[in-house]
């Protein structure tokens, strides 16, 4: 069974991780957001109008879940701790 600390740790490095993906996923969508979009059209069929506003969505969900699932309950164990 994990104590406090551990989990605090764990948690902490979850949210590290989980960061740098939303980074590196936001950077790339940046810099190669032509080439993502021509991928993605292809592979999905949805508009490249369309697109766009998924991304969007899929990094405000995204940077949500991080928040509920990895900073709140960090945040929590460090209080507690």
């Amino acid at each position: 069974m994990l104590d406090v600390n551990q989990m605090t740790v764990f948690l902490g490095w979850c949210t590290v991780i989980n960061i740098g993906i939303l980074s590196l996923t936001s950077l790339f969508l940046f810099v190669f957001k032509d080439f993502v979009m021509k991928v993605h059209e292809k592979i999905t069929g949805v508009s490249s109008l369309t697109l766009p506003t998924l991304y969007f969505s899929y990094l405000a969900n995204y940077k949500l879940a991080i928040l509920m699932l990895n900073i709140t309950p960090y945040i929590a164990l460090k209080m507690i701790a």
